[in-house]
C-alpha cells in the first residue's frame, strides 16, 4: 500500500473497533449489515460523482 493510501492511526483505531463490534454479531445480523453497508457505499459514491461532475462543470444545469 502506498503511503498515500495508508489509514491515519485514528483511521486504524475506528476499523479496530468495527472489527470488534462485528465480531460479536451474529451471521444474520452481519449480513444484514453489510447489505446495509453497501447500500450506503453505493450512495455515497453516486454522491461524489455527482459533485465531481458539478465541480468539473459537466452536470446538467440545475443539478446538485
Amino acid at each position: 500500500m502506498s503511503q498515500s493510501s495508508e489509514l491515519s492511526l485514528e483511521q486504524k483505531f475506528s476499523l479496530r473497533s468495527f472489527e470488534t463490534q462485528v465480531q460479536h454479531m451474529s451471521r444474520e445480523q452481519a449480513q444484514e449489515f453489510l447489505v446495509k453497508l453497501y447500500e450506503q457505499m453505493l450512495v455515497r459514491e453516486t454522491m461524489y460523482r455527482e459533485f465531481l461532475k458539478h465541480e468539473w462543470g459537466i452536470a446538467p444545469q440545475g443539478s446538485l
